[in-house]
C-alpha cells in the first residue's frame, strides 16, 4: 500500500504542475512521477473531489479551469537556493536584460520567504559565483531578443562574423532554439544559405527583430542535431553515463561540451542513467574527450571506440606510471 505522505506530496506537486502547464497527458504525468496512468487517474479524481476544477480534454490530457490559481506556496530552503543559483547563471551567462528580469523575479521570491530563509540566501549568495564564458562582448540584450523572436516567430536581421575568415555577412534568420555549449548558440533557418545554420551569439555584432512573422517549421533542435550528423555521414556511437549524482562535478562539463563531439540526442533512463547518441568521424577524438569520465561510462557501441579508450588509457599509464617505477 502506498505511503500516504508520498501520495500527499505527489498530489501537491501534481496540482502545482497543472497550474504551470496548459495541458498534460496522463502518460506524461505518469512518466514524471514514475507511477501508472491508473494512479494518475485516481489522483485527478481526488483533486476533483477536493474542489479543484480539473478539466479533462478527451484524448489529450488534463488542465485547470482558466483563472484558477493556488494560494502562494512556500519554497523550501533548498528550492530557494536552487533559484538563487539560476539567478547567478542568468547574470553570468545571458545578457543584462535577462539578468534584470531574473533579479526582479528573485526579489519577489525573497519577499515571500520566511525571514530565516532570507537570511540564509544572503549568507549563501556571495559564496556562489558564475564566471562568464565569453571574452567577446555581445550586442546589448542579444539573448533576450532571440528568446522574444523565437517565442513570437519573428525573423531576425543580424550581422555575423564568420569563425574562420572573420567575413561579415548580413543574415535574415528564422530562429528555432538556443543552447549553451561554452558559448550561447542560436539555431535557425538562414535565408541567405537556404538551410538551417548554427550561429554563435558572441559573433553576432548587430541584431534586430523584424516585423515579419515566419511560418512555424517542424524542425526542432534535436532534429537539427540528427540531420547534421546524417549530413556529415559519421559513425554512430552510443554511450551510457551513470546518474549525475555519482559524478556531479564532471556532469556539467559533459553537457557544456557534448555538442563539440557529435552529440545528436539523449534518453534519460528510469535508473537515472543517461544514454547519449553521437555521430563522429574520429574515434580517437571522441575517446580523448570520454577518457576523463572513466568509471562513469559504458560504451554500448561500437566496440572500436572501447578499444580506442583502452589503448589511450594504456598509453597514459605507460607514460605517467611506468617511468616512476624505475
Amino acid at each position: 500500500m502506498e505511503n500516504e505522505t508520498n501520495r500527499l506530496s505527489r498530489l501537491v506537486t501534481l496540482l502545482t504542475i497543472l497550474q504551470s502547464k496548459r495541458l498534460l497527458s496522463g502518460t506524461e504525468l505518469a512518466r514524471r512521477f514514475a507511477v501508472s496512468t491508473r494512479t494518475i487517474y485516481r489522483d485527478i479524481r481526488t483533486l476533483e473531489q477536493a474542489g479543484v476544477p480539473v478539466v479533462t480534454v478527451d484524448g489529450k490530457g488534463y488542465t485547470l479551469v482558466d483563472g484558477y490559481r493556488l494560494p502562494p506556496i512556500l519554497f523550501t530552503r533548498e528550492e530557494a537556493t536552487a533559484l538563487l543559483t539560476a539567478e547567478k547563471l542568468a547574470t553570468g551567462l545571458t545578457d543584462a536584460s535577462t539578468a534584470q528580469f531574473t533579479g526582479s523575479a528573485m526579489d519577489k521570491l525573497r519577499a515571500a520567504l520566511r525571514r530565516t530563509d532570507r537570511d540564509h540566501l544572503e549568507m549563501v549568495a556571495p559564496r556562489i559565483q558564475v564566471m562568464g564564458v565569453g571574452d567577446q562582448p555581445n550586442p546589448p540584450d542579444t539573448y533576450q531578443q532571440l528568446v522574444t523572436a523565437i517565442t513570437l516567430k519573428r525573423v531576425v536581421l543580424l550581422r555575423y562574423s564568420a569563425a574562420n575568415s572573420g567575413e561579415m555577412t548580413t543574415r535574415h534568420v528564422e530562429p528555432i532554439g538556443l543552447y549553451l555549449s561554452q558559448q550561447w548558440h542560436v539555431v535557425g533557418f538562414c535565408r541567405l544559405r537556404q538551410a538551417f545554420r548554427n550561429f554563435r551569439i558572441d559573433r553576432i555584432t548587430q541584431l534586430s527583430i523584424s516585423e515579419e512573422v515566419f511560418t512555424a517549421r517542424s524542425e526542432t533542435l534535436q532534429q537539427y542535431w540528427v540531420d547534421e550528423a546524417a549530413r556529415r555521414g559519421k559513425e554512430k556511437v552510443v554511450v551510457r553515463f551513470q546518474p549525475a549524482s555519482v559524478w556531479t562535478e564532471q556532469a556539467q562539463r559533459l553537457h557544456d561540451t557534448k555538442h563539440q563531439y557529435g552529440w545528436a540526442y539523449e534518453t534519460a533512463l528510469p535508473t537515472g542513467e543517461l544514454e547519449m547518441t553521437f555521430f563522429i568521424g574520429s574515434f580517437p577524438y571522441l575517446a580523448a574527450w570520454l577518457l576523463p569520465y572513466a568509471g562513469a561510462i559504458t560504451v554500448l557501441e561500437p566496440a572500436e571506440l572501447q578499444q580506442q579508450l583502452s589503448q589511450l588509457a594504456q598509453r597514459a599509464y605507460d607514460f605517467f606510471v611506468l617511468p616512476n617505477r624505475v
